[in-house]
C-alpha cells in the first residue's frame, strides 16, 4: 500500500513512523516534514535521522512550509522536548532531504498514480492545503486520507475545544476539509482525541516492546524513577525509544493525567492501513476561525443543519488493547532485524 506520510515528529509521530516500517503492508513512499510540535527544520531532520536509522534513508524525506498560512508557528517542546524526540538523541543523519518541497511532492506522486496513495497526516495540514491550492484535484487522485486531528465531544488539549494540528492551522484545516468529500473526493478518516485519548502506552507496553525485541537489559519506566534517566538498552531502536517515551510519560504526569502517554500518531497510521480498527460516523466537518474563544475549535455537523455535503467519516470506536498487541509485535522484530543488520554492517 503506497502511503504518503505528513508529520511534525514529535514522539507519537516517531512511534507511528517505526510502525509503517514494521508493517509489511506499507510501502512508505515519502514522509514530509511540517512545522507542529517543533519547527519545521527540526522536523526534517527527526525524519532523516530515524530513517537513517533505520537503514531505509532511500525514502523520500521533504521539507514544507515554514509555518501556518496565515499565523505564526506555535510549537511545544515542553511537550516533546527541545528536539522533539523527548530525551532521544539520534545520530545526525547524513542523508538529504529531497529537492523538492513538500506540496509539490503531494501533487507530483498522486499525479503520477492516481487512486493507489493513502495520505497520512499527523501534524497541521499546512503542507497539504498549499498542494490543494496548487492542485485543486489532488483530492480525487488520493485512495485514501487519515487525519490525526480534531476534537468534537470533549475538551481540547491546546485550548478547552481545540487540538494541537488543527489549532496550530486552522485556516489549513479549513480548507483541506472543504476540499474533500465531493465529486468523486474520498471522505478522510479522522481521528480526534475523542478516540486517540484512550490509546494510553503504559510502562508496561514499553516493557513488553523490550522484552520481545530481546533488548538487554530490559527497561521499564515509572514515575518513581529519576526524571530524564537515560536508557542504557543493547538494542538501539528499544534505547532511543525509551528514551523518547519516558519523556512522554512524564510530561503526562506533570499534566495529572498519570505516568501514561498518548500515541494519537501510531494509532492514525493504523487506521491508514486498515480502517476496519475502528467505527465511524459520518459528518460533515468544518473549523472554526474566527472565535474569540473559539479558534481552531472542529465542528461536526451530523444532522444535516447546514445543508452541506458529508465530507468526513470520524472514528470512533476500537481496542486499544488489540491495537497495542499489533504496535508491540512488529515494532520489536523490527527493532531485532535493524540490529541484526547493523550488527551485520
Amino acid at each position: 500500500m503506497p502511503l504518503i506520510f505528513d508529520c511534525d515528529t514529535g514522539i507519537d509521530d516517531s512511534l507511528a513512523l517505526l510502525y509503517l516500517l514494521a508493517h509489511p503492508s506499507a510501502d512508505l513512499r515519502a514522509v514530509l516534514s511540517t512545522g507542529g510540535n517543533v519547527p519545521t527544520d527540526v522536523v526534517c531532520a527527526n525524519n532523516l535521522a530515524w530513517l537513517q536509522l533505520c537503514g531505509r534513508d532511500d525514502i523520500e524525506v521533504c521539507v514544507g512550509a515554514d509555518g501556518p498560512l496565515e499565523t505564526p508557528l506555535m510549537t511545544t517542546e515542553e511537550t516533546h522536548g527541545p528536539l522533539g524526540i523527548g530525551y532521544a538523541e539520534l545520530p545526525v543523519a547524513t542523508s538529504t532531504q529531497s529537492h523538492r518541497d513538500a506540496a509539490d511532492a503531494w501533487i507530483e506522486l498522486t499525479a503520477e498514480n492516481p487512486g493507489e496513495y493513502v495520505g497520512l497526516v499527523t501534524g497541521p495540514l499546512t503542507n497539504l492545503a498549499l498542494a490543494i491550492r496548487r492542485d485543486p484535484l489532488l483530492p480525487s487522485r488520493l485512495r485514501r486520507l487519515v487525519i490525526m486531528g480534531g476534537v468534537f465531544h470533549q475538551g481540547g488539549n491546546t485550548t478547552p475545544t481545540t487540538e494541537w494540528n488543527i489549532a496550530v492551522d486552522p485556516e489549513a484545516a479549513k480548507e483541506v476539509f472543504a476540499a474533500f468529500g465531493q465529486d468523486g473526493t474520498p471522505r478522510p478518516i479522522i481521528c480526534p482525541l475523542d478516540l486517540t485519548e484512550t490509546i494510553r502506552m503504559t510502562p508496561d507496553h514499553l516493557g513488553r516492546l523490550a522484552a520481545l525485541a530481546e533488548s538487554s537489559p530490559v527497561e521499564q519506566p515509572g514515575p518513581d524513577d529519576e526524571p530524564g534517566t537515560r536508557s542504557v538498552a543493547d538494542n538501539v531502536i528499544v534505547r532511543h525509544l525509551v528514551d523518547a517515551v519516558r519523556f512522554y510519560f512524564e510530561f503526562h504526569e506533570a499534566q495529572s493525567e498519570g505516568y501514561i502517554a498518548h500515541m494519537h500518531d501510531p494509532f492514525a497510521a493504523a487506521v491508514a492501513l486498515d480502517p476496519s480498527i475502528t467505527g465511524i460516523r459520518h459528518a460533515c466537518v468544518d473549523v472554526e476561525v474566527d472565535g474569540t474563544l473559539t479558534r481552531g475549535t472542529t465542528v461536526a455537523d451530523e444532522r444535516g443543519f447546514w445543508n452541506r455535503p458529508v465530507n468526513a467519516e470520524i472514528a470512533t470506536t476500537t481496542e486499544p488493547d488489540l491495537f497495542f498487541d499489533d504496535l508491540i509485535d512488529r515494532i520489536a522484530a523490527f527493532a531485532i532485524a535493524v540490529q541484526n543488520s547493523s550488527t551485520v554492517s
